[in-house]
Protein backbone atom coordinates (compact mmCIF):
# COMPACT_ATOMS: atom_id res chain seq x y z
CA UNK A 1 0.00 0.00 0.00
CA UNK A 2 1.39 3.38 -1.01
CA UNK A 3 1.38 6.06 1.72
CA UNK A 4 1.69 9.77 0.93
CA UNK A 5 3.70 12.39 2.79
CA UNK A 6 0.77 13.41 4.96
CA UNK A 7 0.10 9.79 5.84
CA UNK A 8 3.72 9.12 6.77
CA UNK A 9 3.89 12.15 9.05
CA UNK A 10 0.63 11.20 10.64
CA UNK A 11 1.74 7.61 11.27
CA UNK A 12 5.00 8.72 12.92
CA UNK A 13 3.12 11.08 15.23
CA UNK A 14 0.57 8.39 15.96
CA UNK A 15 3.34 5.96 16.94
CA UNK A 16 4.90 8.50 19.32
CA UNK A 17 1.56 9.24 20.93
CA UNK A 18 0.84 5.54 21.30
CA UNK A 19 4.24 4.98 22.98
CA UNK A 20 3.56 7.87 25.37
CA UNK A 21 0.13 6.59 26.33
CA UNK A 22 1.51 3.06 26.77
CA UNK A 23 4.33 4.33 29.01
CA UNK A 24 1.84 6.26 31.11
CA UNK A 25 -0.35 3.19 31.43
CA UNK A 26 2.60 1.02 32.46
CA UNK A 27 4.39 3.42 34.84
CA UNK A 28 2.30 6.47 35.76
CA UNK A 29 -1.02 4.86 36.67
CA UNK A 30 0.49 2.18 38.98
CA UNK A 31 2.55 4.90 40.69
CA UNK A 32 -0.56 7.02 41.24
CA UNK A 33 -2.42 4.03 42.60
CA UNK A 34 0.47 3.17 44.96
CA UNK A 35 0.74 6.71 46.33
CA UNK A 36 -2.98 7.07 46.88
CA UNK A 37 -3.19 3.69 48.56
CA UNK A 38 -0.34 4.60 50.93
CA UNK A 39 -2.17 7.78 51.98
CA UNK A 40 -5.38 5.82 52.59
CA UNK A 41 -3.42 3.23 54.57
CA UNK A 42 -1.90 5.90 56.88
CA UNK A 43 -5.31 7.42 57.48
CA UNK A 44 -6.81 3.98 58.04
CA UNK A 45 -4.28 3.12 60.76
CA UNK A 46 -5.09 6.35 62.60
CA UNK A 47 -8.80 5.56 62.51
CA UNK A 48 -8.13 1.97 63.57
CA UNK A 49 -6.19 3.08 66.71
CA UNK A 50 -9.01 5.42 67.68
CA UNK A 51 -11.63 2.69 67.18
CA UNK A 52 -9.61 0.20 69.27
CA UNK A 53 -9.18 2.72 72.12
CA UNK A 54 -12.89 3.59 72.11
CA UNK A 55 -13.78 -0.10 72.14
CA UNK A 56 -11.53 -0.76 75.17
CA UNK A 57 -13.01 2.21 77.07
CA UNK A 58 -16.55 1.04 76.24
CA UNK A 59 -15.84 -2.50 77.49
CA UNK A 60 -14.49 -1.22 80.82
CA UNK A 61 -17.38 1.18 81.42
CA UNK A 62 -20.22 -1.14 80.37
CA UNK A 63 -22.49 -2.24 83.25
CA UNK A 64 -23.40 -5.51 81.59
CA UNK A 65 -22.28 -7.53 78.55
CA UNK A 66 -21.07 -5.12 75.87
CA UNK A 67 -23.28 -4.61 72.79
CA UNK A 68 -20.53 -4.80 70.18
CA UNK A 69 -22.86 -4.48 67.21
CA UNK A 70 -24.30 -1.14 68.44
CA UNK A 71 -20.77 0.06 69.14
CA UNK A 72 -19.68 -0.98 65.63
CA UNK A 73 -22.47 1.07 64.08
CA UNK A 74 -21.69 4.18 66.21
CA UNK A 75 -17.96 4.00 65.54
CA UNK A 76 -18.61 3.33 61.84
CA UNK A 77 -20.56 6.58 61.61
CA UNK A 78 -17.85 8.51 63.49
CA UNK A 79 -14.92 7.08 61.53
CA UNK A 80 -16.80 7.04 58.19
CA UNK A 81 -15.50 3.52 57.58
CA UNK A 82 -16.68 -0.04 58.01
CA UNK A 83 -15.99 -1.23 61.59
CA UNK A 84 -16.01 -4.93 62.49
CA UNK A 85 -15.42 -6.66 65.88
CA UNK A 86 -14.19 -10.28 65.79
CA UNK A 87 -13.85 -12.58 68.79
CA UNK A 88 -10.94 -14.98 69.30
CA UNK A 89 -12.93 -17.86 67.79
CA UNK A 90 -13.41 -15.86 64.56
CA UNK A 91 -17.07 -15.08 65.15
CA UNK A 92 -18.20 -11.59 64.12
CA UNK A 93 -20.05 -9.90 66.98
CA UNK A 94 -20.44 -6.48 65.43
CA UNK A 95 -20.33 -4.96 61.95
CA UNK A 96 -21.35 -1.43 60.97
CA UNK A 97 -22.70 -2.56 57.58
CA UNK A 98 -24.51 -5.73 58.71
CA UNK A 99 -27.68 -5.91 60.81
CA UNK A 100 -27.47 -7.68 64.19
CA UNK A 101 -29.85 -10.40 63.05
CA UNK A 102 -27.64 -11.20 60.04
CA UNK A 103 -24.35 -11.51 61.97
CA UNK A 104 -24.81 -15.23 62.42
CA UNK A 105 -24.85 -15.73 58.63
CA UNK A 106 -21.37 -14.21 58.19
CA UNK A 107 -18.39 -16.44 57.57
CA UNK A 108 -15.83 -17.11 60.27
CA UNK A 109 -13.22 -14.32 60.08
CA UNK A 110 -10.42 -16.10 61.94
CA UNK A 111 -8.75 -16.91 58.64
CA UNK A 112 -8.75 -13.38 57.29
CA UNK A 113 -5.10 -12.29 56.90
CA UNK A 114 -5.42 -9.02 58.83
CA UNK A 115 -7.49 -10.65 61.60
CA UNK A 116 -5.09 -13.57 62.04
CA UNK A 117 -2.12 -11.16 62.24
CA UNK A 118 -3.93 -9.00 64.85
CA UNK A 119 -4.50 -12.00 67.11
CA UNK A 120 -0.76 -12.67 66.79
CA UNK A 121 -0.03 -9.14 68.00
CA UNK A 122 0.69 -7.59 64.62
CA UNK A 123 -1.16 -4.72 62.95
CA UNK A 124 -1.29 -5.21 59.18
CA UNK A 125 -3.54 -4.49 56.21
CA UNK A 126 -4.90 -6.31 53.18
CA UNK A 127 -6.59 -5.32 49.88
CA UNK A 128 -9.28 -7.63 48.48
CA UNK A 129 -12.81 -7.75 47.13
CA UNK A 130 -15.58 -7.82 49.73
CA UNK A 131 -18.41 -10.26 49.07
CA UNK A 132 -20.55 -8.35 51.59
CA UNK A 133 -20.16 -4.82 50.20
CA UNK A 134 -19.46 -5.91 46.58
CA UNK A 135 -16.46 -3.51 46.38
CA UNK A 136 -12.68 -3.59 46.48
CA UNK A 137 -11.67 -2.73 50.06
CA UNK A 138 -8.52 -1.92 52.13
CA UNK A 139 -8.68 -3.81 55.44
CA UNK A 140 -6.59 -3.17 58.63
CA UNK A 141 -7.02 -4.90 62.06
CA UNK A 142 -5.54 -4.64 65.58
CA UNK A 143 -6.23 -6.23 68.94
CA UNK A 144 -8.48 -4.28 71.31
CA UNK A 145 -6.45 -3.26 74.44
CA UNK A 146 -7.17 -5.26 77.56
CA UNK A 147 -7.93 -8.92 78.08
CA UNK A 148 -11.02 -8.93 75.94
CA UNK A 149 -9.73 -11.39 73.30
CA UNK A 150 -11.24 -9.11 70.70
CA UNK A 151 -9.95 -7.73 67.41
CA UNK A 152 -11.16 -4.48 65.88
CA UNK A 153 -11.07 -4.27 62.10
CA UNK A 154 -11.67 -1.23 59.95
CA UNK A 155 -11.97 -1.02 56.14
CA UNK A 156 -12.31 1.66 53.49
CA UNK A 157 -13.43 1.26 49.87
CA UNK A 158 -10.84 1.97 47.14
CA UNK A 159 -13.46 3.18 44.67
CA UNK A 160 -12.15 6.75 44.59
CA UNK A 161 -8.66 5.37 43.85
CA UNK A 162 -10.17 3.62 40.82
CA UNK A 163 -11.93 6.86 39.88
CA UNK A 164 -8.65 8.78 40.15
CA UNK A 165 -7.02 6.24 37.83
CA UNK A 166 -9.91 6.48 35.39
CA UNK A 167 -9.78 10.29 35.42
CA UNK A 168 -6.04 10.23 34.84
CA UNK A 169 -6.47 7.77 31.97
CA UNK A 170 -9.19 9.98 30.44
CA UNK A 171 -6.90 13.02 30.67
CA UNK A 172 -4.10 11.10 28.98
CA UNK A 173 -6.38 9.84 26.20
CA UNK A 174 -7.88 13.31 25.71
CA UNK A 175 -4.43 14.82 25.44
CA UNK A 176 -3.45 12.09 23.00
CA UNK A 177 -6.53 12.81 20.90
CA UNK A 178 -5.77 16.54 20.84
CA UNK A 179 -2.19 15.78 19.90
CA UNK A 180 -3.44 13.41 17.20
CA UNK A 181 -5.65 16.10 15.70
CA UNK A 182 -2.79 18.58 15.83
CA UNK A 183 -0.55 16.01 14.13
CA UNK A 184 -3.10 15.49 11.39
CA UNK A 185 -3.35 19.26 10.88
CA UNK A 186 0.42 19.69 10.74
CA UNK A 187 0.77 16.73 8.40
CA UNK A 188 -1.84 18.23 6.09
CA UNK A 189 -0.09 21.61 6.07
CA UNK A 190 3.24 19.92 5.35
CA UNK A 191 1.75 17.82 2.57
CA UNK A 192 0.16 20.92 0.98
CA UNK A 193 3.46 22.78 1.09
CA UNK A 194 5.50 19.86 -0.22
CA UNK A 195 3.17 18.51 -2.90
CA UNK A 196 0.59 21.12 -3.87
CA UNK A 197 0.89 20.38 -7.57
CA UNK A 198 0.71 16.62 -7.09
CA UNK A 199 -2.34 17.02 -4.87
CA UNK A 200 -4.10 19.00 -7.58
CA UNK A 201 -3.28 16.32 -10.13
CA UNK A 202 -4.48 13.62 -7.76
CA UNK A 203 -7.77 15.46 -7.28
CA UNK A 204 -8.22 15.82 -11.04
CA UNK A 205 -7.41 12.12 -11.53
CA UNK A 206 -9.98 11.13 -8.89
CA UNK A 207 -12.64 13.25 -10.55
CA UNK A 208 -11.85 11.60 -13.87
CA UNK A 209 -11.99 8.17 -12.26
CA UNK A 210 -15.37 9.12 -10.80
CA UNK A 211 -16.75 9.82 -14.26
CA UNK A 212 -16.10 13.58 -14.53
CA UNK A 213 -14.09 13.29 -17.74
CA UNK A 214 -14.41 17.00 -18.52
CA UNK A 215 -12.12 17.90 -15.59
CA UNK A 216 -8.71 19.36 -16.63
CA UNK A 217 -5.62 20.33 -14.64
CA UNK A 218 -4.52 23.11 -17.08
CA UNK A 219 -1.05 23.27 -15.52
CA UNK A 220 1.37 25.50 -17.44
CA UNK A 221 4.54 25.00 -15.39
CA UNK A 222 7.54 23.72 -17.40
CA UNK A 223 8.60 21.15 -14.78
CA UNK A 224 7.75 17.45 -14.58
CA UNK A 225 4.48 18.13 -12.73
CA UNK A 226 3.33 20.44 -15.52
CA UNK A 227 4.26 17.82 -18.14
CA UNK A 228 2.32 15.19 -16.16
CA UNK A 229 -0.71 17.50 -15.99
CA UNK A 230 -0.70 18.14 -19.75
CA UNK A 231 -0.39 14.40 -20.45
CA UNK A 232 -3.29 13.72 -18.09
CA UNK A 233 -5.44 16.34 -19.87
CA UNK A 234 -4.69 14.74 -23.25
CA UNK A 235 -5.54 11.30 -21.88
CA UNK A 236 -8.81 12.60 -20.43
CA UNK A 237 -9.81 14.17 -23.76
CA UNK A 238 -9.25 10.90 -25.63
CA UNK A 239 -11.02 8.90 -22.95
CA UNK A 240 -13.96 11.31 -22.90
CA UNK A 241 -14.41 10.98 -26.63
CA UNK A 242 -14.25 7.17 -26.47
CA UNK A 243 -16.69 6.99 -23.57
CA UNK A 244 -19.12 9.33 -25.36
CA UNK A 245 -19.05 7.12 -28.44
CA UNK A 246 -19.54 3.99 -26.34
CA UNK A 247 -22.39 5.62 -24.40
CA UNK A 248 -24.11 6.63 -27.64
CA UNK A 249 -23.77 3.08 -28.96
CA UNK A 250 -25.04 1.66 -25.66
CA UNK A 251 -28.02 4.03 -25.56
CA UNK A 252 -28.91 3.21 -29.14
CA UNK A 253 -28.68 -0.52 -28.41
CA UNK A 254 -30.75 -0.04 -25.23
CA UNK A 255 -33.48 1.86 -27.10
CA UNK A 256 -33.54 -0.81 -29.79
CA UNK A 257 -33.85 -3.59 -27.19
CA UNK A 258 -36.54 -1.72 -25.27
CA UNK A 259 -38.60 -1.09 -28.39
CA UNK A 260 -38.39 -4.71 -29.57
CA UNK A 261 -41.47 -6.82 -29.04
CA UNK A 262 -39.25 -9.89 -29.12
CA UNK A 263 -37.52 -11.00 -25.93
CA UNK A 264 -33.71 -10.95 -26.01
CA UNK A 265 -31.60 -12.94 -23.53
CA UNK A 266 -27.79 -12.96 -23.52
CA UNK A 267 -25.95 -15.36 -21.21
CA UNK A 268 -22.26 -15.97 -20.63
CA UNK A 269 -20.35 -19.26 -20.65
CA UNK A 270 -21.44 -20.06 -17.09
CA UNK A 271 -25.12 -19.52 -17.93
CA UNK A 272 -25.31 -16.22 -16.05
CA UNK A 273 -27.61 -13.56 -17.50
CA UNK A 274 -25.75 -10.66 -19.08
CA UNK A 275 -28.74 -8.90 -20.65
CA UNK A 276 -32.51 -9.29 -20.64
CA UNK A 277 -34.71 -6.71 -22.36
CA UNK A 278 -38.13 -5.60 -21.00
CA UNK A 279 -40.07 -7.76 -23.46
CA UNK A 280 -38.30 -10.88 -22.18
CA UNK A 281 -38.98 -9.96 -18.56
CA UNK A 282 -42.63 -9.44 -19.42
CA UNK A 283 -42.86 -12.73 -21.31
CA UNK A 284 -41.31 -14.77 -18.51
CA UNK A 285 -42.63 -12.61 -15.61
CA UNK A 286 -39.10 -11.86 -14.33
CA UNK A 287 -37.91 -9.27 -11.84
CA UNK A 288 -36.07 -6.22 -13.14
CA UNK A 289 -32.84 -7.24 -11.33
CA UNK A 290 -31.83 -10.42 -13.16
CA UNK A 291 -28.39 -9.48 -14.54
CA UNK A 292 -25.62 -11.62 -13.08
CA UNK A 293 -27.96 -14.36 -11.85
CA UNK A 294 -28.02 -17.92 -13.16
CA UNK A 295 -30.61 -18.73 -15.81
CA UNK A 296 -31.58 -21.89 -13.91
CA UNK A 297 -32.27 -19.77 -10.82
CA UNK A 298 -34.29 -17.11 -12.67
CA UNK A 299 -36.02 -19.09 -15.45
CA UNK A 300 -37.38 -22.38 -14.15
CA UNK A 301 -38.41 -23.90 -17.46
CA UNK A 302 -37.15 -27.34 -18.41
CA UNK A 303 -37.92 -26.86 -22.12
CA UNK A 304 -35.87 -23.64 -22.29
CA UNK A 305 -32.95 -25.23 -20.44
CA UNK A 306 -33.08 -28.18 -22.87
CA UNK A 307 -33.02 -25.74 -25.81
CA UNK A 308 -29.99 -23.98 -24.32
CA UNK A 309 -28.09 -27.26 -23.88
CA UNK A 310 -28.84 -28.30 -27.46
CA UNK A 311 -27.76 -24.89 -28.81
CA UNK A 312 -24.39 -25.18 -27.03
CA UNK A 313 -23.46 -28.31 -29.00
CA UNK A 314 -25.20 -27.43 -32.27
CA UNK A 315 -23.14 -26.12 -35.16
CA UNK A 316 -26.01 -24.01 -36.47
CA UNK A 317 -28.54 -21.73 -34.75
CA UNK A 318 -31.30 -23.71 -33.10
CA UNK A 319 -35.02 -22.98 -33.30
CA UNK A 320 -37.49 -24.45 -30.83
CA UNK A 321 -40.83 -23.74 -29.24
CA UNK A 322 -41.56 -23.78 -25.51
CA UNK A 323 -44.60 -23.33 -23.32
CA UNK A 324 -44.47 -21.06 -20.27
CA UNK A 325 -46.98 -21.78 -17.51
CA UNK A 326 -48.04 -19.46 -14.71
CA UNK A 327 -50.44 -16.56 -14.37
CA UNK A 328 -50.19 -15.79 -18.07
CA UNK A 329 -49.48 -19.00 -20.05
CA UNK A 330 -47.66 -18.39 -23.32
CA UNK A 331 -46.17 -20.17 -26.31
CA UNK A 332 -42.73 -18.85 -27.20
CA UNK A 333 -40.63 -19.47 -30.29
CA UNK A 334 -36.94 -19.59 -29.28
CA UNK A 335 -34.07 -18.79 -31.64
CA UNK A 336 -30.78 -19.67 -29.94
CA UNK A 337 -27.28 -19.16 -31.33
CA UNK A 338 -23.79 -19.04 -29.90
CA UNK A 339 -22.20 -15.66 -29.30
CA UNK A 340 -19.25 -15.04 -31.59
CA UNK A 341 -15.89 -15.01 -29.79
CA UNK A 342 -17.34 -16.17 -26.46
CA UNK A 343 -17.21 -19.93 -25.80
CA UNK A 344 -20.48 -21.35 -24.45
CA UNK A 345 -22.07 -17.89 -24.50
CA UNK A 346 -25.51 -17.73 -26.12
CA UNK A 347 -27.95 -15.21 -27.54
CA UNK A 348 -31.62 -16.18 -27.32
CA UNK A 349 -34.40 -14.35 -29.13
CA UNK A 350 -37.92 -15.28 -28.00
CA UNK A 351 -41.02 -14.55 -30.06
CA UNK A 352 -44.45 -14.63 -28.43
CA UNK A 353 -46.53 -16.83 -30.71
CA UNK A 354 -49.36 -17.40 -28.22
CA UNK A 355 -51.88 -15.35 -30.18
CA UNK A 356 -50.68 -16.82 -33.46
CA UNK A 357 -51.14 -20.36 -32.18
CA UNK A 358 -54.52 -19.43 -30.71
CA UNK A 359 -55.64 -17.96 -34.01
CA UNK A 360 -54.40 -21.06 -35.82
CA UNK A 361 -56.45 -23.18 -33.44
CA UNK A 362 -59.45 -20.90 -33.86
CA UNK A 363 -59.07 -21.03 -37.61
CA UNK A 364 -58.85 -24.83 -37.60
CA UNK A 365 -61.83 -25.11 -35.30
CA UNK A 366 -63.74 -22.55 -37.34
CA UNK A 367 -63.06 -24.32 -40.62
CA UNK A 368 -63.97 -27.66 -39.06
CA UNK A 369 -67.17 -26.27 -37.53
CA UNK A 370 -68.23 -24.41 -40.65
CA UNK A 371 -67.53 -27.49 -42.77
CA UNK A 372 -69.54 -29.60 -40.38
CA UNK A 373 -72.41 -27.12 -40.27
CA UNK A 374 -72.49 -26.73 -44.06
CA UNK A 375 -72.13 -30.41 -44.76
CA UNK A 376 -75.54 -31.35 -43.30
CA UNK A 377 -77.76 -28.90 -45.25
CA UNK A 378 -75.72 -29.37 -48.43
CA UNK A 379 -76.05 -33.15 -48.12
CA UNK A 380 -79.77 -32.76 -47.48
CA UNK A 381 -80.15 -30.50 -50.54
CA UNK A 382 -78.19 -32.92 -52.77
CA UNK A 383 -80.10 -35.92 -51.48
CA UNK A 384 -83.46 -34.18 -51.92
CA UNK A 385 -82.51 -32.98 -55.42
CA UNK A 386 -81.45 -36.47 -56.51
CA UNK A 387 -84.62 -38.00 -55.11
CA UNK A 388 -86.71 -35.19 -56.62
CA UNK A 389 -85.30 -35.99 -60.09
CA UNK A 390 -86.53 -39.57 -59.79
CA UNK A 391 -89.88 -38.78 -58.16
CA UNK A 392 -90.98 -35.71 -60.12
CA UNK A 393 -92.61 -37.78 -62.89
CA UNK A 394 -93.83 -40.82 -60.95
CA UNK A 395 -94.86 -39.27 -57.60
CA UNK A 396 -95.69 -35.55 -57.96
CA UNK A 397 -97.04 -35.33 -54.41
CA UNK A 398 -93.85 -36.69 -52.88
CA UNK A 399 -91.86 -34.23 -54.99
CA UNK A 400 -93.45 -31.36 -53.07
CA UNK A 401 -91.96 -32.72 -49.82
CA UNK A 402 -88.47 -32.81 -51.32
CA UNK A 403 -88.88 -29.25 -52.59
CA UNK A 404 -89.76 -28.23 -49.00
CA UNK A 405 -86.59 -29.98 -47.79
CA UNK A 406 -84.49 -28.12 -50.36
CA UNK A 407 -86.14 -24.79 -49.46
CA UNK A 408 -85.73 -25.34 -45.69
CA UNK A 409 -82.04 -26.26 -45.98
CA UNK A 410 -81.38 -23.43 -48.42
CA UNK A 411 -82.92 -21.05 -45.89
CA UNK A 412 -80.72 -22.52 -43.17
CA UNK A 413 -77.64 -22.09 -45.37
CA UNK A 414 -78.58 -18.46 -45.96
CA UNK A 415 -79.02 -17.83 -42.22
CA UNK A 416 -75.70 -19.50 -41.47
CA UNK A 417 -73.89 -17.44 -44.09
CA UNK A 418 -75.50 -14.22 -42.83
CA UNK A 419 -74.56 -15.02 -39.22
CA UNK A 420 -71.00 -15.82 -40.28
CA UNK A 421 -70.74 -12.52 -42.16
CA UNK A 422 -72.15 -10.57 -39.20
CA UNK A 423 -69.84 -12.32 -36.74
CA UNK A 424 -66.86 -11.67 -39.00
CA UNK A 425 -67.75 -7.98 -39.26
CA UNK A 426 -68.16 -7.69 -35.48
CA UNK A 427 -64.82 -9.38 -34.74
CA UNK A 428 -63.06 -7.28 -37.39
CA UNK A 429 -64.45 -4.09 -35.79
CA UNK A 430 -66.30 -3.29 -39.04
CA UNK A 431 -69.71 -3.38 -37.37
CA UNK A 432 -70.18 0.27 -36.53
CA UNK A 433 -72.18 0.94 -33.37
CA UNK A 434 -73.87 4.25 -32.68
CA UNK A 435 -74.66 4.53 -28.98
CA UNK A 436 -77.45 6.92 -28.00
CA UNK A 437 -79.75 7.57 -25.07
CA UNK A 438 -82.47 4.94 -25.17
CA UNK A 439 -85.47 3.82 -23.13
CA UNK A 440 -84.86 0.12 -22.45
CA UNK A 441 -88.52 -0.54 -21.70
CA UNK A 442 -89.72 0.79 -25.07
CA UNK A 443 -86.92 -1.00 -26.98
CA UNK A 444 -87.68 -4.29 -25.21
CA UNK A 445 -91.42 -4.06 -25.82
CA UNK A 446 -90.79 -3.34 -29.51
CA UNK A 447 -88.53 -6.39 -29.89
CA UNK A 448 -90.75 -8.72 -27.85
CA UNK A 449 -93.81 -7.70 -29.88
CA UNK A 450 -92.34 -9.42 -32.97
CA UNK A 451 -92.46 -12.75 -31.09
CA UNK A 452 -95.97 -12.33 -29.65
CA UNK A 453 -97.79 -14.41 -32.31
CA UNK A 454 -95.21 -17.20 -32.13
CA UNK A 455 -95.42 -17.36 -28.35
CA UNK A 456 -99.24 -17.30 -28.44
CA UNK A 457 -99.37 -20.19 -30.92
CA UNK A 458 -97.51 -22.37 -28.39
CA UNK A 459 -99.35 -21.07 -25.29
CA UNK A 460 -96.11 -19.53 -23.95
CA UNK A 461 -96.42 -16.44 -21.76
CA UNK A 462 -94.15 -13.64 -23.05
CA UNK A 463 -93.90 -10.24 -21.43
CA UNK A 464 -91.73 -7.29 -20.40
CA UNK A 465 -91.40 -6.34 -16.73
CA UNK A 466 -89.37 -3.12 -16.80
CA UNK A 467 -90.54 -0.10 -14.76
CA UNK A 468 -91.69 2.96 -16.69
CA UNK A 469 -89.19 5.18 -14.83
CA UNK A 470 -86.23 2.80 -15.32
CA UNK A 471 -82.89 4.57 -15.97
CA UNK A 472 -82.05 5.22 -19.64
CA UNK A 473 -79.02 3.52 -21.20
CA UNK A 474 -76.44 4.32 -23.88
CA UNK A 475 -76.99 1.63 -26.55
CA UNK A 476 -77.06 1.03 -30.25
CA UNK A 477 -80.73 0.31 -30.91
CA UNK A 478 -80.01 -2.07 -33.79
CA UNK A 479 -77.49 -4.07 -31.76
CA UNK A 480 -79.86 -4.15 -28.76
CA UNK A 481 -82.66 -5.50 -30.95
CA UNK A 482 -80.34 -8.19 -32.34
CA UNK A 483 -79.18 -9.22 -28.85
CA UNK A 484 -82.64 -9.36 -27.30
CA UNK A 485 -84.11 -11.10 -30.38
CA UNK A 486 -81.54 -13.89 -30.21
CA UNK A 487 -82.11 -14.44 -26.48
CA UNK A 488 -85.92 -14.40 -26.74
CA UNK A 489 -85.79 -16.62 -29.84
CA UNK A 490 -83.65 -19.18 -28.00
CA UNK A 491 -86.01 -19.13 -25.01
CA UNK A 492 -89.07 -19.74 -27.24
CA UNK A 493 -87.28 -22.53 -29.11
CA UNK A 494 -86.46 -24.59 -26.03
CA UNK A 495 -89.42 -23.80 -23.75
CA UNK A 496 -92.32 -26.29 -23.80
CA UNK A 497 -95.95 -25.25 -24.16
CA UNK A 498 -97.66 -23.45 -21.25
CA UNK A 499 -94.30 -22.08 -20.00
CA UNK A 500 -93.31 -18.41 -19.69
CA UNK A 501 -90.55 -16.07 -20.87
CA UNK A 502 -90.00 -12.73 -19.14
CA UNK A 503 -87.75 -9.77 -20.00
CA UNK A 504 -86.78 -7.67 -16.97
CA UNK A 505 -84.14 -5.15 -15.95
CA UNK A 506 -82.31 -4.04 -12.82
CA UNK A 507 -79.49 -1.75 -11.78
CA UNK A 508 -76.08 -3.38 -11.27
CA UNK A 509 -73.61 -0.86 -9.81
CA UNK A 510 -72.73 1.66 -12.50
CA UNK A 511 -74.38 -0.48 -15.22
CA UNK A 512 -77.88 -1.57 -16.17
CA UNK A 513 -78.65 -5.28 -16.50
CA UNK A 514 -81.24 -6.82 -18.86
CA UNK A 515 -82.46 -10.33 -18.01
CA UNK A 516 -84.30 -12.86 -20.19
CA UNK A 517 -85.73 -15.57 -17.91
CA UNK A 518 -87.70 -18.71 -18.69
CA UNK A 519 -88.99 -21.74 -16.78
CA UNK A 520 -88.03 -24.21 -19.47
CA UNK A 521 -85.91 -27.38 -19.23
CA UNK A 522 -82.74 -25.51 -18.21
CA UNK A 523 -79.14 -26.24 -19.18
CA UNK A 524 -76.73 -28.65 -17.55
CA UNK A 525 -73.90 -26.91 -15.62
CA UNK A 526 -71.17 -28.53 -17.72
CA UNK A 527 -72.36 -26.65 -20.82
CA UNK A 528 -72.52 -23.16 -19.27
CA UNK A 529 -68.80 -22.16 -19.60
CA UNK A 530 -68.84 -22.84 -23.38
CA UNK A 531 -72.32 -21.72 -24.19
CA UNK A 532 -71.21 -18.51 -25.95
CA UNK A 533 -68.64 -20.22 -28.20
CA UNK A 534 -69.26 -20.38 -31.92
CA UNK A 535 -71.18 -23.48 -33.07
CA UNK A 536 -71.41 -24.83 -29.52
CA UNK A 537 -74.71 -26.56 -28.80
CA UNK A 538 -75.84 -28.12 -25.55
CA UNK A 539 -78.13 -30.43 -27.61
CA UNK A 540 -76.83 -30.76 -31.18
CA UNK A 541 -79.69 -32.78 -32.63
CA UNK A 542 -82.46 -30.66 -31.16
CA UNK A 543 -80.75 -27.38 -32.11
CA UNK A 544 -80.43 -28.37 -35.74
CA UNK A 545 -84.01 -29.59 -35.86
CA UNK A 546 -85.12 -26.16 -34.67
CA UNK A 547 -83.09 -24.42 -37.35
CA UNK A 548 -80.36 -22.91 -35.14
CA UNK A 549 -77.00 -21.99 -36.65
CA UNK A 550 -75.00 -22.21 -33.40
CA UNK A 551 -73.82 -18.61 -33.81
CA UNK A 552 -76.58 -16.64 -32.10
CA UNK A 553 -75.12 -16.57 -28.58
CA UNK A 554 -71.65 -15.86 -29.94
CA UNK A 555 -73.06 -12.83 -31.78
CA UNK A 556 -74.81 -11.77 -28.57
CA UNK A 557 -71.53 -11.94 -26.62
CA UNK A 558 -69.57 -9.91 -29.19
CA UNK A 559 -72.27 -7.23 -29.54
CA UNK A 560 -72.59 -6.81 -25.75
CA UNK A 561 -68.82 -6.50 -25.33
CA UNK A 562 -68.69 -4.00 -28.21
CA UNK A 563 -71.10 -1.79 -26.22
CA UNK A 564 -68.95 -2.08 -23.09
CA UNK A 565 -71.01 -4.70 -21.28
CA UNK A 566 -70.79 -8.31 -20.16
CA UNK A 567 -73.00 -11.33 -20.77
CA UNK A 568 -73.72 -14.20 -18.37
CA UNK A 569 -76.06 -17.14 -17.86
CA UNK A 570 -77.51 -18.95 -14.88
CA UNK A 571 -79.45 -22.17 -15.23
CA UNK A 572 -80.67 -25.13 -13.23
CA UNK A 573 -81.88 -28.24 -15.09
CA UNK A 574 -85.65 -28.55 -14.79
CA UNK A 575 -86.10 -25.03 -13.38
CA UNK A 576 -85.31 -22.78 -16.33
CA UNK A 577 -82.55 -20.40 -17.42
CA UNK A 578 -81.71 -16.70 -17.09
CA UNK A 579 -79.55 -14.95 -19.66
CA UNK A 580 -78.31 -11.51 -18.59
CA UNK A 581 -76.25 -8.75 -20.16
CA UNK A 582 -75.14 -5.34 -18.92
CA UNK A 583 -75.21 -1.97 -20.66
CA UNK A 584 -73.70 1.40 -19.75
CA UNK A 585 -76.00 3.80 -17.96
CA UNK A 586 -76.78 7.12 -19.66
CA UNK A 587 -74.73 9.84 -17.92
CA UNK A 588 -76.09 13.30 -18.86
Amino acid sequence: MRIGARGKLFLVTLALLFASVAASEIYLLPTIEHDLTDRIREDLYVRLQLVAERAATYAQSAAGPPDWDSLAHRLGDLSQARVTFVQADGRVVGDSEVLAKDLGALENHRGRPEVAAAFDGQMTDNIRYSATTKRRMLYAATEVPGDLGMVARISLPLAWVDRAKADTRAVLLGGALVALLAAALLASIAAVVLSRGLRDLTSIARRMAGGELEARSRLESPDEIGELGRTLDHLAANLSRSVRELRDDRDLLGRILESMREGVLVMDGEHRILLANPSLREMLLLDSEVAGRSTIEVIRNAELQSTVEKALVASEPLVGEIEVAGIKPRRLLVHASRLSGEPRALVLVLFDVTEMRRLETVRRDFVANVSHELRTPVASVRSAAETLRMAIENEPKAAIQFIDIIERNARRLGELINDLLDLSRIEAKEYRLKAERSDLRLLSEKTVATFAERASSRNIGLGVEIPVDFSPAMVDTGAFDRILSNLVDNALKYCPERSSVQVSARESGTKLQILVSDNGPGIDAKHLPRLFERFYRADNGRSRDMGGTGLGLSIVKHLVEAMGGEVSVESTPGQGSTFAFTLPRFDP
